[in-house]
Formats: structure tokens, C-alpha cells, sequence
């Protein structure tokens, strides 16, 4: 499996909260990595374009008006499949029904109010990084516990 970057928001509910370094230890603790991060107040006009895709759908107003109350987290996470480990590990939008063991199933109680944003695909995450993310605002660097995480014939 490929080595890839995401993209997270840890919602305005995880910053005022103060759950944000127990969702990014978990990431770690996988063995993914930090490769960038930053606090960040979306304007509306952001908003509305990253979920232009709901825009359509009654709770948009409300996903606007949330997201924007509060700065967010925003990150890229790097690892072997890191596009589909970070979604399994958010679990479903729905947090009613998200997995216990799940961000969602552990920290959220609803689909609005659901602590983190994850990149659906890869296409998608290389967009919201750009988006997001100037080139000099990400780093490459090693994790000294690579071997501990991947067999020499998978690096």
C-alpha cells in the first residue's frame, strides 16, 4: 500500500472542547504522521466553497454558522493508506451510529456536531491540502520508530 497524505479539520466542537491532542494522539499512536498543522478561524466564503457539495442540503446553514463560530485545527496526516485508515478510524458521520473505538463513536453524539473532518479519497485530500496548505507550510522528515511500524520489504 501507497504511502499517503490526508487532510483533518478538528471542528470548532473538539477546540472548545479540548479534545484536539486526543484525536491527533491517536493518529500518532497508528503510526501516522504529523506532517502539517495549524489553528485556523474559516471565513464563510471558505466554507461554502470546501462543502459546496452540500450546499443543497437542509443543514447547510447550520454547517456554515458551526464551522465558523470557532477557529478549527487544520492538518495533513501522512502513512500507509492514510486516506481510508483516517476515515475507518473517524468512523461514520453519523455519531449515533459511529463505532465505540471510533473518534466519532468515542467523542461525538451527533452527525452535525462530529468532531473532525477526513478526505474522502485521494483526489480529494490532495485538493483540500492545496487548498489549505502552502507548500513550505509541510514537512518531510522521518519518524525514528519507522521500523518499529513497517517491515523493511514494505518501506
Amino acid at each position: 500500500m501507497a504511502i499517503e497524505r490526508t487532510f483533518i479539520i478538528l471542528k470548532p466542537d473538539a477546540v472548545n472542547r479540548g479534545i484536539c491532542g486526543e484525536v491527533i494522539a491517536r493518529f500518532e499512536k497508528k503510526g501516522l504522521k504529523i506532517v502539517a498543522m495549524k489553528m485556523a478561524k474559516l471565513s464563510e466564503d471558505v466554507l461554502k466553497e470546501h462543502y459546496a457539495h452540500h450546499s443543497g442540503k437542509p443543514f447547510f446553514p447550520d454547517l456554515i454558522e458551526f464551522m465558523s463560530k470557532s477557529p478549527v485545527i487544520l492538518g495533513v496526516v501522512e502513512g500507509r493508506n492514510a486516506v481510508g485508515l483516517v476515515r475507518q478510524m473517524c468512523g461514520v458521520t453519523d455519531a449515533n451510529k459511529a463505532a465505540p473505538g471510533t473518534i466519532r463513536g468515542d467523542f461525538a453524539l451527533s452527525t452535525s456536531r462530529n468532531v473532525i473532518h477526513a478526505s474522502d479519497s485521494t483526489d480529494t485530500a490532495k485538493n483540500e491540502i492545496e487548498k489549505f496548505f502552502r507548500p513550505d507550510e509541510i514537512f518531510d522528515y522521518e519518524l525514528n520508530n519507522k521500523q518499529y511500524l513497517y517491515a523493511a520489504d514494505e518501506v
